[in-house]
């Protein structure tokens, strides 16, 4: 069957005595494979972290995309409304509601101190009141029933219908703005 091995002689012999053998250590190899598993599972636990710290970032991310959105949706409503409301129609509307009237004709001061062109008051336009009755058999009750002139056509004159001013008013000088 099989003969038992031959002792070794010279050279190989000196290299027998050398390395062990006798099967492989496990006295060394526990060191490695610990630091192995240490590594490996250090990695594994800092992926785990760094991919959390990164899904953290993307809510937060497309919390802050939402909170975009609906601040320009605001702001572009808010937009569209100051926008109607500078139209010239609309701003001609709020003036008449806080009672302001249209100007009448400016005068401009020439550089040399004299005055150009002719200023006159601003009147408010006869505005129709909405209780007058559309009958022609009823008394009016406007401003002729009261006394004041009337025009050849039966209407009252514009300016009857203008309010008089207050006499302490008259001697306050009359509002400026700059530049115009």
């Amino acid at each position: 069957m099989s003969k038992p091995a031959a002792p070794l002689k010279g050279r190989a012999a000196r290299l027998a005595r050398l390395m062990p053998s006798t099967g492989p250590s496990t006295a060394a190899r526990t060191p490695f494979v610990l630091l192995v598993v240490l590594l490996l599972g250090g990695g594994l636990i800092t992926l785990l972290l760094l991919n959390s710290a990164l899904n953290e970032g993307s809510f937060r991310l497309s919390e802050l995309k939402r909170d975009t959105t609906e601040l320009t949706d605001e702001q572009q409503a808010l937009q569209r409304d100051v926008d109607s409301r500078s139209q010239p129609d609309a701003l001609e509307k709020r003036a008449r509601e806080l009672g302001m009237v249209p100007g009448g004709s400016p005068a401009f001061l020439n550089p040399d101190g004299t005055v150009r062109g002719r200023p006159t008051e601003a009147t408010a336009p006869p505005s129709p009141s909405p209780t007058a009755s559309p009958d022609a058999d009823a008394p009016a009750a406007g401003p002729s029933a009261s006394g004041t002139s009337a025009g050849p056509s039966g209407s009252p004159s514009p300016s009857a219908s203008v309010p008089q001013p207050d006499p302490a008013a008259e001697n306050s000088p009359p509002p400026t703005s700059p530049g115009r």
